[in-house]
């Protein structure tokens, strides 16, 4: 077996991380390289070898070739993985490669270049006889003039787009001309190439794309499929395998279509076909993407076997070990994407300082991830932390022990979508398999509603009592004193007041016994017994309730306690803290608009002085690769532009001040 001594790793997160594991396995060394605001992360803590190539821009250092091949030649790498994303497929990365002497770990430069372009690819794969939707490709100019021969709803893409970045649906055509320059725009930014096209917009739509790999001796075979209809802003936030929407014959004609692609195309590596399904199982071909995706572990899990591993395997020149009678599917496995964003806000990112974090644990529990403890999310990158896959003989079962570990991952600090996907896995849709792409600007509304009223009906003195447990017993498990024992020589009855829900709520507590509690609140009286207690939890009785929580507090006294996947927001006010497309007015009468996080401001449409109408959008601030549209809640006059394009934003800068215009 032909093997790499030295890999470097051009990437950062789960998927460097992902790789490195593979790499060890293989007895492989693995080179990290990083940016300085990465420093001190799981991928390059984890790898042999890791060098510094710049302070935080990705054109300085994820995407600066010239110095993630410098290192690679300076540490004697003899192969190359882009992992996904950035330069993952480059042609110039490639080449860059071919020219140091370096294997790249991925396909070579003739697919790359050919299905990595979907203007390009879309014209090779309909001369091959795969359906697929009919599209308009030109420049801004054209696809105006020529656009109306689609019936709306039409999307534009970027050519060189992928993971649901450079992508919008238009409905009217009186919206085009915008979208088409912002999807350019964000397509230049995030994919070096601002080259757009059109294509028919399918109504209900499933996404399923077939895993697929080859070698460099012509052999080609897929690993079947996944579903990765749950979406939202274009991007998948939760996949499975086997779909549950194919039939066993459109399984087969839809595998055969991706490795027929895969072949003519001289396929080399690992990469996925992905397809739009209709209502009525018809199969339109959608792109290649010429890398390692981001749920492939969904087919790893029912397959068993190792795509990173038999990707370096390929890539160092070995044939493939598998034939596709060797392939089949066991059992069934869901992918659930953990996201630093608020689901209640547009999804907008939320980065910030992890205050706890505590994965679940299970036989059928895989967790890739880009971080092992509380640290600090950046917003220079993808609001993605970390990927939950859940293996079960059957569907019902995935989904039922997904829902579980959901409930058992604990994050705290900033805010999460893993309250929204434990909802999408309960949802009677999601259960009974009736799903489109438009399942979450669908259902979201309404996802919130049932999450919101859930946690209101959700007793209150539960994760307040929680607290108070917590905190008045915060030494039990090492040779301290508790805070009760310190103070109950003097206070029999204590007094705690609590901000919750923007809300003051008082307890009063009297210990009675070594491990119960006499509780009043609101008239309410009820005797908590505490059951046990770590570093990080207590478990407690009210009656034949039993109750696990988990508890943490951030540097400036906010606690948060996680009881049964809810997450509740926590403020002790009776001690001192130990120091440990938005209207996005601060509620204030100055009409003052700040940065709804941290991020980097892209473009300014207005100058001071100006006259904008409700909704004009004002600027944008780009932050974890989502451009946030900051917009005039009112019409009004531009009084004052505190910031420049290019500027970098903390949360709550003051962006621009309007006046507002009275009638």
């Amino acid at each position: 077996m032909k093997l790499f001594k030295k890999i470097l790793i051009a990437n950062r997160g789960e998927i460097a991380v992902r790789i490195i594991k593979s790499a060890n396995k293989l007895g492989i060394r693995a080179v990290a390289v990083y940016s300085e605001v990465d420093k001190n992360s799981l991928h390059v803590r984890m790898a042999d070898e890791a060098y510094c190539i710049g302070v935080q821009e990705l054109s300085d250092t994820y995407l600066n070739i010239e110095k993630i091949i410098d290192v690679a030649k300076k540490t004697n790498c003899d192969g190359l993985h882009p992992g996904y994303g950035f330069l993952a497929e480059s042609p110039l990365l490639v080449e860059a490669c071919d020219n140091a002497g370096i294997t790249f770990i991925g396909p070579n430069t003739n697919a790359i270049t050919l299905m990595g372009n979907k203007i390009e690819a879309r014209k090779f794969v309909k001369e091959i006889g795969v359906p697929m939707t009919e599209g308009i490709t030109g420049n801004t100019k054209t696809l105006l003039k020529n656009a109306s021969s689609i019936k709306f709803p039409i999307l534009v893409k970027a050519a060189a787009g992928g993971g649901g970045k450079g992508m919008r649906i238009v409905y009217h055509p009186e919206e085009l001309e915008n979208v088409l320059e912002s999807t350019a725009r964000e397509a230049l930014s995030y994919f070096g190439d601002g080259t757009i096209y059109i294509e028919k917009y399918i109504e209900e739509p499933r996404h399923i794309e077939f895993q697929v790999i080859g070698d460099n001796y012509g052999n080609v075979i897929h690993l079947f499929e996944r579903e990765c209809t749950i979406q939202r802003r274009y991007q998948k936030i939760i996949e499975e395998s086997p779909s549950p929407t194919l039939t066993a014959e459109l399984r087969e004609k839809m595998g055969e279509s991706a490795v027929n692609i895969s072949a003519k195309v001289g396929y080399n590596s690992v990469g996925t076909i992905e397809f739009l399904v209709d209502k009525d199982l018809n199969y339109y071909f959608l792109e290649m993407n010429t890398r390692i995706q981001v749920e492939h572990p969904v087919t790893e899990m029912v397959t068993g076997i190792d795509l990173v591993e038999e990707q370096i395997l390929v890539a160092a020149g070995n044939k493939l070990r598998l034939l596709q009678k060797d392939v089949s599917q066991n059992g069934h496995a869901i992918e659930s994407r953990i996201y630093a964003e608020d689901p209640a806000n547009n999804f907008i990112p939320s980065p910030g300082d992890i205050t706890l974090l505590d994965f679940p644990e299970g036989k059928n529990v895989r967790i890739d991830t880009s971080i092992d403890k509380a640290t600090t999310i950046q917003s220079f990158f993808d609001p993605m932390i970390s990927k939950l896959i859940v293996w079960g003989e059957d569907r019902p079962t995935a989904i039922n022990d997904s829902i579980t570990a959901l409930k058992n991952f604990i994050i705290h600090g900033i805010k999460t979508n893993i309250p929204y996907l434990i909802n999408v896995l309960q949802h009677d849709a999601f259960e009974n398999n009736c799903l489109s792409t438009k399942f979450c600007d669908e259902h979201t509304d309404e996802i919130l509603q049932t999450i919101n009223k859930t946690k209101e009906k959700f007793d209150k003195i539960i994760p307040l009592t929680a607290l108070a447990l917590f905190t008045l017993n915060i030494n039990n498990d090492k040779d301290e004193k508790s805070t009760w024992e310190e103070i109950g020589y003097w206070r029999n009855v204590m007094k705690l007041n609590f901000i919750i829900n923007e809300t003051e709520e008082t307890l009063e507590l009297e210990k009675v016994q070594q491990n119960n509690y006499y509780i009043i609140s609101n008239d309410r009286s009820y005797v908590a017994t505490l059951t046990s207690k770590t570093e990080n939890s207590v478990v407690f009785n009210i009656g034949e309730q039993t109750i696990k929580a988990v508890v943490s507090t951030d540097n400036i006294g906010n606690s948060f306690v996680s009881i049964d996947g809810f997450l509740f927001n926590v403020k002790r006010v009776d001690i001192l803290s130990s120091g440990n497309g938005l209207f996005l007015s601060h509620g204030d009468d100055t009409g003052s608009l700040f940065a709804p996080m941290p991020g980097k401001v892209i473009k300014v449409n207005v100058k001071e002085g100006d006259k904008v109408t409700r909704g004009t959008i004002l600027l944008i601030v780009e932050a974890m690769k989502m451009e946030n549209n900051i917009v005039a809640a009112h019409d009004a006059i531009v009084e004052k532009i505190a910031v420049r394009e290019g500027d970098m934003v903390d949360t709550d800068v003051q962006l621009i001040i309007l006046e507002e215009i009275l009638e």
